[in-house]
């Protein structure tokens, strides 16, 4: 089979892609063994066998480990950059090492991912946020990652929010009306998304619509739990308000960047792709039936040049098996 670099993200099907992501990972698991001797140690203490291949038997690293610990699987000198989570201030941020090609092979598969809801081509693109080069916040880095990270399929960027964090109507109507008879994309993170669309931006001072925009969303949900607004009447809201159809909701971390999970529009379930699977594991650490919710054990082909290639969250789902095409 070709290398996964080469695969579309939903090209294969289910007994395929076990078959071919339980290979791949173990073979990424004896290569970080091989490579990075914090990762080696941590496999030694357990007595791990890198023969396994069976996905539940992978070794996992909770993400708190890339707080405390700078791992990686090269030399320090062939680190590229260095991906932060967001944090407040303070707080430890997970520290992501990567090299050049785990930086492109990175930009290549969110690539794949994201075509599949935008298209080939590159959409002009409407920011919900402030730009990330007026920012001096320190919890600013991971949203300042996603907006650079994303902004790749778009042209035109621009930005909803002045320096003074409020809705640039000028610059807002230009975009909307050189853009509004065409598809465009539209990208933020949920809270901000909500807060400016939904709740702060006046219809009276807009001259055109949103109707033809697809919008992609992702973290900021423990704010949207704390008003009661959840999934359905987030795309609710935007919908009777702006008309906007095409709403794409997408969970992934700075451990594991690139491997993102897009939510399905008819069933509003995360897919994974070829590049990425989940297991679900309780308190104890043992793996759960589906559709029971636990911890969430995220895997992803990508991450080369440190060893996060199997990570276990602190975030809580369950794996939903239903009829749904995707």
């Amino acid at each position: 089979m070709a290398s996964f670099k080469d695969l579309q993200p939903f090209s294969l099907k289910k007994k395929e892609k076990k078959f071919f992501f339980e290979k791949e990972i173990s073979l990424l698991t004896l290569h970080h063994y091989k490579k990075s001797q914090q990762y080696k140690k941590i496999l030694k203490s357990f007595n791990y066998n890198l023969k396994n291949k069976e996905l539940g038997k992978i070794p996992f690293l909770p993400t708190r480990l890339f707080k405390e610990f700078d791992l990686t699987s090269v030399s320090k000198t062939k680190i590229l950059k260095v991906l932060k989570s967001s944090g407040t201030t303070g707080s430890k941020l997970s520290r992501i090492n990567l090299d050049k090609e785990n930086a492109r092979i990175q930009t290549l598969i969110l690539t794949k991912i994201m075509q599949t809801i935008l298209g080939n081509s590159r959409l002009p693109m409407l920011i919900i946020d402030q730009n990330p080069k007026i920012q001096n916040r320190s919890t600013f880095n991971a949203r300042a990652a996603a907006i650079y990270g994303f902004s790749i399929f778009g042209k035109d960027p621009t930005y909803l929010l002045n320096k003074e964090n409020e809705i640039d109507y000028k610059m807002l109507n230009f975009f909307l009306k050189k853009y509004e008879s065409k598809n465009f994309f539209i990208f933020g993170f949920t809270s901000v998304v909500f807060d400016n669309l939904v709740i702060k931006l006046s219809k009276k001072l807009i001259k055109n619509d949103f109707k033809n925009g697809i919008l992609v969303h992702g973290g900021g949900w423990k704010k949207m739990e704390n008003l009661m607004i959840n999934n359905t009447s987030f795309k609710d809201k935007l919908s009777q308000k702006l008309k906007i159809k095409n709403v794409y909701n997408y969970y992934g971390l700075v451990e594991q960047t690139g491997s993102i999970f897009i939510e399905c529009k008819d069933c509003s379930s995360f897919v994974t792709s070829v590049f990425s699977d989940i297991l679900i594991r309780d308190k104890h650490l043992n793996i759960v039936k589906d559709g029971e919710k636990g911890l969430i054990q995220l895997f992803s082909l990508l991450p080369k040049s440190y060893p996060g290639h199997s990570i276990l969250t602190e975030d809580l789902g369950k794996i939903v098996n239903n009829n749904c095409k995707c």
